[in-house]
């Protein structure tokens, strides 16, 4: 076993590595950008290198610097997490030619999975049933667009390198082929360098269904599957293990089929076979096919870990060391079921924007995995990956993990910025996902149900009051003056709803009117409202209350009316909703616009966003070009007066 390794990622995943080598005891190294020299995955390690600029390309993928890195503290072997350079066979042969230990599998095996459409054909060779669709090299856009035709609408494009959902396009018909293509390969290029791609046949009732492989160099085994169906934009949201609906059959030929090509290609290591499933006549064993192979460890391996018993980064570490495969096939079996919700800083309501800003508040509930690369006080930055942290719950069965997994959901507090955590809890009270009744297309038959912002109540409203006026903190608050109740007003904002309050204190308790309604409110250890116990915790921020009570409700406490002359005084501009790079503006001054026209794409957070025009109008001014570098609220695009 090693003794100390460098860990040549961030975040949660550097954090989740970090977690198994103290309990091996082994010493381990961070590398961190500048903009995370105080980052959590820095704070754990035994040591900290810095590697410099915040932007990926002048740190995290700076392979040169990590090696020199990993040299210069006496580290044996290199962890590459997932993303960033996990997956570049290059960065794998410079690790090796300096001595070092690459734990992963071999430069060959990454080229050999690296490209999808190579993959397939290597898959095909391996008897591992493939997707239909087209995977040459030639990329004329003529040509894919008759290709396309050929395999029959609808149809997949799907970029060749990479993952994530990045660079990939559903079309339903062929004329709006030619704009999903130019979209495709324009996100490809500048996500993997590499534009190329290959289209597919889309399958009817999708499921994503993957199954985790383990080999050594020679052998392979499999360690059951994930359905990770729930996806927006092709990527994914909840997932869990097993599979819902799996039949012995179609598990064992889904493990055979990914040990197969895993075998194929003399994986050693964690990696994934991610299949497509048509399921529209149920889960049969001719109806999975082969999509790529993930040559890394996964987001999702926690669900896998929770339902086999197995710490995968230690086996990662051990084979790596050199030792053989740690089980048999025979030795693994399922116990119950597990499930992972991703928590992002994303605005569900308003097309999942990432988001970022400071967290003000952040805890996790007892009784789940919480795996997180961040604290309260840590920024969401612009430059990586906007994930906050992955709730693991586990249960004998499948309805008692969801359970769990719904009320740690409830339980989560987080503020300073907008996350999908009530999103995550409508998903996990979907009825058609609670009876497994699931595919890749259900978040967006229900996305208005899914995605609607969470409205507080007047009882929610009311505790918010107390607390934006300090009435629930420490002190002599109740009693009377010239025996009259005290009584104050409470000014909140939520989401540019005015919200006044009348607070009267009566003897220790607070009778608080918002309109029509009328509460009373007592905080003495414990919120109540009208005499009953509620479950209700807040939290403070400059010129903020957040009330954390099941879903995270988060008011300004400012003077309304300043909030009503900012919205007004921006009436008809386009703003940058988060900092970015201004890629394309298609407008200039004079020219006619309708409602949702796109007026210009932003690049932020790793993905494009198209800005469009809030209503009818024409452009007065265009305020930003392609290439500019543009902060939040910068003004884009602004509209004629109406």
């Amino acid at each position: 076993m090693f003794t100390k390794i460098l860990i040549a990622n961030r975040g949660e995943i550097a954090c989740r590595v970090i977690d198994t080598c103290r309990r091996l005891g082994v010493r381990t190294v961070a590398v961190h950008s500048d903009v995370d020299r105080d980052a959590r995955h820095v704070a754990m390690a035994d040591e900290a290198v810095s590697l410099g600029g915040a932007a990926p390309s002048d740190s995290y993928l700076r392979g040169d610097a990590i090696v020199a890195a990993a040299r210069a503290t006496g580290a044996q072997a290199i962890h590459p997490g997932y993303g960033f350079l996990s997956e570049n066979p290059d960065f794998v042969e410079a690790v090796e030619a300096a001595g070092l230990t690459f734990i992963g599998p071999s430069a060959e095996a990454i080229r050999a999975m690296g490209l999808k459409d190579a993959a397939k054909d290597l898959m095909e060779k391996a008897g591992v049933p493939v997707v239909p669709g087209y995977q040459g090299a030639g990329q004329d856009p003529d040509d894919l667009a008759r290709e396309a035709a050929a395999i029959g609408y609808p149809v997949l494009i799907k970029a060749v390198a990479g993952g994530g959902g990045k660079g990939m396009r559903r079309v339903e018909m062929a004329r709006g082929f030619a704009d999903a293509l130019d979209s495709a390969k324009s996100e490809a290029s500048k996500a993997f360098g590499n534009d190329h791609v290959l289209i597919e046949k889309w399958v009817a009732t999708p499921r994503h269904i993957e199954v985790q492989v383990f080999g050594d160099g020679t052998r392979a085994v499999h360690l059951f599957e994930r359905d990770c169906s729930l996806q927006r934009r092709h990527q994914k949201v909840i997932e869990e293990a097993p599979a819902p609906g799996m039949t012995p059959e179609m598990r064992d030929a889904m493990g055979q089929a990914a040990v197969r090509a895993a075998e194929a290609i003399g994986y050693s290591g964690a990696g994934t076979a991610e299949f497509i499933v048509d399921a529209s006549e149920g889960l049969r064993a001719d109806r999975f096919y082969f999509m790529e192979m993930n040559t890394r460890l996964q987001v999702e391996h926690p669900v896998t870990e929770a339902i086999t018993g197995v710490d995968l980064v230690e086996w990662q570490l051990r084979v790596a060391s050199g030792e053989g495969l740690p089980a048999r096939q025979a030795d693994l079996s399922i116990t119950g079921h597990a499930f992972e919700a991703r928590l992002y800083a994303e605005d569900a309501a308003n097309g999942f924007l990432p988001q970022t800003g400071t967290l003000t508040h952040l805890r996790f509930p007892d009784g789940a995995r919480a795996e997180t690369g961040v604290r309260a006080g840590d920024a969401i930055s612009p430059w990586y990956d906007p994930m906050i942290a992955k709730i693991v719950t586990h249960g004998p069965t499948r309805a008692m993990a969801l359970l769990s997994l719904e009320r740690a959901l409830a339980a989560t507090q987080v503020a300073g910025t907008v996350t999908n955590l009530s999103f995550l809890r409508n998903l996990a009270r979907h009825e058609g996902f609670m009876a497994g009744e699931v595919d890749t297309g259900l978040i967006d038959r229900d996305i208005d149900a899914l995605a609607a912002r969470p409205v507080p109540c007047s009882r929610t409203r009311a505790v918010a009051a107390v607390a934006a006026l300090g009435l629930d903190a420490p002190g002599d608050h109740r009693g009377f003056h010239l025996w009259a109740p005290l009584a104050w007003t409470a000014r909140l904002v939520w989401h540019e709803e005015e919200i006044t309050a009348r607070v009267e204190g009566l003897d220790g308790i607070w009778r608080i009117t918002i309109g029509d309604d009328v509460h009373e409110v007592a905080a003495d250890g414990e919120w109540r409202v009208d005499g009953a116990p509620i479950a209700a915790e807040v939290g403070r921020a400059p010129g903020k209350v957040h009330v954390f009570w099941g879903n995270v409700y988060s008011f300004d406490a400012s003077d309304p009316l300043d909030v009503a002359a900012a919205a007004g005084a921006m009436s008809g501009v386009v703003e940058a909703p988060m900092p970015g790079l201004v890629k394309a503006v298609f407008v200039e001054a004079g020219a006619a616009v309708s409602a949702g026209d796109r007026l210009a794409i932003l690049e932020a957070m790793k993905m494009e966003h198209t800005l469009t025009a809030p209503r009818d109008g024409t452009v007065a001014e265009v305020l930003a070009e392609a290439g500019a570098q543009v902060e939040a609220g910068a003004p884009l695009v602004r509209l004629e007066e109406e």
